[in-house]
């Protein structure tokens, strides 16, 4: 396998998304029989999805799918999660599968599809069906806090499939995804690319996550200083900031983020770790953040930060801090009333539709980056 990446590529791949359509839909909402205004966030979200969609009126979301990329930490060994760092991400990944986990139920109840994604997860793959561990990289990453997460090879390979996972979606159909992740420890690790990147100490981006007590924050936050201490002299090299302190599901989301924006896929991110990963891949393409939604907050300081950094706002703000792409998958009620309410034709009988562009070849992630 080629185990360079380009990632210059993507900057001037990403494209902005669609600014006709989206001045469009916002003159459709004005002949709407109702208060300037009346729908509230609602219209931006329906101009968001115009925009991504390239179309107004939009077309109503008929095919969304919860992404769930897997894999386990190294640092999970320390204690820093109230989560079993033996086995916790295997029995989450199982939940999922055999649909009693909160995400499998809700997905059902949306109207959504779910897929997950095992690029780390510290078990033997024969434990999982074939298609869920098609592009695992390694079991397990690196305890970061003192060695590296991944190698170099093994970041191109995370990074690579979860770009090859943005063109499976593409070309499947899928017209909005749900991102979030099944991993022991993940939010250690987001709390340090964050704070890296943001230029943080590791008391300002250290949240509970699990559930954690003093105790185990203090040891999670002495975690997190001395990985940031890793984490500095590689701040220039995106793909070496995720080798050395990151991990293979970290990787491989940073590069399903930056191909499905060079597809004009629109994603909704969930918790820390997703919008950890948008922060890294925002530096490698800086208009990627206009395809992605903020799905909702959670409490955690890293959180917050990043989406600050990224101008993203949260679409919800209810508490939910358990990841699995539960707080997002809330969220998709909302973009699916603004897509219906859109595009139903009787609400706007004078306004004129705005023709779809023809879609135009994307480049998928075999042609950027090389198979593997």
């Amino acid at each position: 396998m080629d185990t360079t990446v380009d990632l210059d590529t993507f900057s001037s791949l990403v494209e902005r998304p669609d600014e006709g359509a989206r001045r469009a839909a916002e003159e459709r909402w004005k002949q709407l029989a109702m208060p300037n205004g009346g729908l509230g966030q609602l219209q931006e979200l329906g101009a968001w999805l115009a925009s991504v969609q390239g179309s107004s009126p939009t077309r109503p979301l008929s095919a969304a799918k919860v992404l769930l990329f897997a894999g386990d930490h190294g640092v999970a060994s320390l204690g820093v999660s109230a989560l079993d760092a033996r086995g916790g991400t295997a029995d989450r990944v199982r939940a999922v599968l055999d649909g009693t986990a909160p995400i499998a139920v809700l997905a059902r109840r949306y109207g959504a599809g779910v897929r997950v994604v095992d690029v780390a997860v510290d078990t033997d793959p024969a434990e999982f069906p074939e298609e869920v561990v098609r592009h695992r990289v390694r079991r397990g990453s690196g305890r970061i806090d003192v060695e590296d997460a991944l190698t170099a090879e093994e970041a191109a390979r995370a990074f690579h499939a979860g770009a090859a996972v943005a063109d499976e979606e593409a070309d499947a159909g899928t017209d909005l995804v749900v991102l979030g992740d099944l991993g022991v420890g993940a939010t250690t690790v987001a709390a340090v690319l964050v704070g890296a990147l943001c230029g943080t100490d590791a008391a300002a981006v250290t949240g509970r996550g699990s559930g954690i007590d003093d105790r185990v924050w203090m040891v999670k936050c002495a975690t997190v200083r001395d990985a940031l201490r890793r984490a500095r002299p590689v701040l220039g090299d995106q793909l070496g900031l995720l080798a050395a302190t990151g991990g293979a599901d970290f990787a491989a989301i940073t590069g399903f983020l930056l191909q499905a924006a060079v597809r004009k896929l629109p994603v909704v991110l969930d918790g820390v770790v997703s919008a950890a990963c948008a922060l890294v891949a925002q530096r490698v393409a800086f208009r990627s953040p206009e395809w992605w939604r903020a799905g909702a907050g959670t409490g955690e300081p890293a959180q917050a930060k990043a989406y600050d950094r990224l101008t993203l706002t949260p679409l919800q703000e209810l508490g939910v801090t358990m990841g699995e792409g539960v707080g997002a998958v809330l969220a998709l009620p909302l973009l699916q009333a603004a897509s219906d309410t859109l595009a139903e034709p009787a609400a706007v009988p004078s306004a004129t539709p705005l023709k779809p562009r023809p879609p135009a070849k994307l480049p998928t992630a075999a042609e950027l980056l090389g198979r593997y």
